[in-house]
């Protein structure tokens, strides 16, 4: 039988989500019990963590959707902590307040309320409404799923409303984080000239799966334009949570959390969040790491105000000309 010092090391790494070192220590598991001839135990020990490793490859479980589904859905095991997200404070402590009330869902339950489940994300490509959807992952220990909502629609009549309720079916058999990004591509508003009959048979579909979903998993909706989804689709979630381009405290906050120890002690942070003014965090976060980048290549420990302003105003340029 594992020893004591062995138990106590799994349960610190799976607490810790150290998945290696989970496996290393089950394996010495297996080798223990080999030596005390336990050879049955010791393989069947061995082969859950060689089966569990085949399904797990960089962070991405393959998770067994029905075939009709394969390559609509992909799954991920993130490790975003909840530090990790640059919001307005507002934002944050409502997204807290998604977390707190899943791991209290027991005791809202017994006064007849529910955890705060859908949530519909709001606010210019780059804001950080993917990362959310990581983050709320990892926070609640749950897998993501993200839908693959441009494959997801297809030009034959009632194909994209069957494999919706293929997804809201496995979101009862799977428990996790379901998020749908461009959510506007199936929840666009049925008043518009240019709709068709076919997509507003989508959206009714997609109004009934939501109104009876009653499984424990989370759905996380994202749009670039709310103004795009059709009215109906607001109070089908239990909140709304808008984003926005960051702004001047927000910028500092991200360039310290990315950049760390690179980060230079004679920094001019005036004219550095100037350059970033009208930026996104995804784009102001890709400059950093850019800036770590050459400051790598060049053996050097740190990352100075104009290397970082020269990385910034290259993402700029990029962005300007589309």
């Amino acid at each position: 039988m594992a020893t004591a010092d062995q138990i106590k090391s799994l349960i610190r790494s799976y607490s810790e989500e150290d998945r290696e070192r989970f496996y290393s220590i089950a394996l010495q598991v297996a080798a223990h019990e080999a030596k005390q001839g336990h050879a049955s135990l010791a393989h069947e020990i061995r082969g859950l963590v060689d089966n569990h490793r085949k399904r797990t490859h960089h962070g991405l479980t393959v998770v067994p959707f029905p075939q009709e589904l394969k390559g609509l859905v992909v799954s991920e095991n993130p490790d975003i902590p909840f530090k990790s997200l640059v919001a307005p404070r507002a934002t944050l402590d409502r997204f807290h307040r998604v977390i707190k009330e899943f791991y209290q869902r027991g005791k809202l339950q017994q006064h007849g309320l529910f955890n705060r489940r859908r949530i519909l994300l709001a606010g210019p490509p780059g804001t950080g409404k993917t990362m959310s959807a990581r983050v709320l992952a990892h926070e609640l220990k749950l897998p993501l799923y993200t839908v693959q909502v441009d494959r997801l629609v297809t030009k034959f009549m009632g194909e994209t409303s069957a494999k919706l309720r293929q997804i809201f079916d496995v979101m009862a058999q799977k428990q996790g984080v379901y998020f749908f990004d461009e959510f506007d591509a199936i929840g666009g508003d049925r008043s518009l000239d240019n709709d068709v009959g076919e997509m507003r048979r989508v959206l009714n579909a997609l109004l009934q799966f939501i109104e009876l979903d009653q499984s424990d998993s989370i759905v996380i909706a994202a749009t670039n334009n709310p103004k795009l989804l059709d009215p109906a689709l607001f109070r089908r979630f239990d909140d709304v949570l808008y984003y926005s381009l960051p702004d001047e405290s927000e910028r500092k906050h991200l360039i310290e959390l990315v950049l760390g120890t690179f980060l230079s002690g004679r920094f001019s942070w005036k004219n550095v969040l100037e350059t970033c003014n009208g930026l996104s965090q995804a784009e102001i976060g890709s400059a950093c790491r850019d800036a770590i980048k050459e400051a790598v290549l060049h053996d050097k420990s740190r990352v100075t105000e104009n290397e970082l302003i020269e990385n910034l105003d290259q993402r700029r340029e990029v962005y300007s000309g589309l």
